[in-house]
């Protein structure tokens, strides 16, 4: 399947999209870790108000999904290299793993399934990331290639899936192609394709599924 861009919007346009949905932005990364948090929690916290019942870790990775949406708003036109990938696991997994920001050296387990992603060499992230950019693909197909790569490859201690969704939505937001964003009623769905992609490594389901159900835009 070919994934054409479904939006064209504006620089202002999408700077505006992100920032209205940026609420449910964060809801999504927390949702995509099973954390027990609801939506009014997430909005409540992101306002400010302390929220009764929230364990500190849940409230320390809705902060920090809202710095790394911040830090993305704030240096949209900035260019998308590695280092730049790097800051947004730096931002997501800041104190919950034993390193942020750095490509992982040990080897780690994935819920559910036995795949067992390999350990990262740099050069060679660094160039799959740099074909995946530099491919002659749609924003849309670009951004879902990375997404899917990330998430497979699990390159960080932690906080991969939001590391990915990141740099999914990087690519879409600069590109006026819209918002990578998974809803509540999508996300069992969305759930058993990520697990099936890791059993097989065939991409292709969750891709038609995110590309038909998660891409969001403003239609004019």
């Amino acid at each position: 399947m070919i994934f054409t861009d479904k939006f064209d919007l504006t620089a202002e346009q999408s700077l505006f999209l992100a920032k209205k949905k940026l609420d449910e932005n964060v809801y999504c990364g927390m949702k995509m870790e099973n954390r027990a948090v609801t939506f009014p929690q997430t909005k409540t916290i992101l306002n400010g108000v302390n929220v009764p019942n929230v364990q500190i870790d849940d409230i320390q990775a809705i902060l920090n999904m809202r710095d790394v949406w911040k830090y993305l708003l704030s240096t949209v036109d900035e260019p998308l290299t590695f280092e730049y990938w790097c800051k947004f696991n730096e931002y997501i997994a800041r104190n919950e793993a034993l390193e942020w920001g750095k490509l992982r050296t040990g080897t780690v387990g994935i819920s559910g399934t036995d795949y067992i992603p390999p350990v990262p060499q740099e050069s060679v992230v660094k160039q799959e990331l740099s074909a995946i950019l530099c491919d002659n693909n749609s924003a849309t197909e670009k951004a879902l290639n990375a997404f899917v790569w990330g998430t497979r490859g699990q390159f960080f201690g932690d906080g991969n899936k939001r590391t990915s969704l990141m740099l999914a939505n990087k690519i879409l937001i600069k590109s006026g192609a819209g918002l990578l964003t998974i809803t509540d009623k999508h996300m069992e769905q969305f759930n058993c394709l990520l697990l099936e992609y890791y059993n097989t490594g065939e991409s292709d389901n969750l891709k038609v599924f995110l590309y038909e159900n998660a891409i969001q835009g403003i239609t004019i």
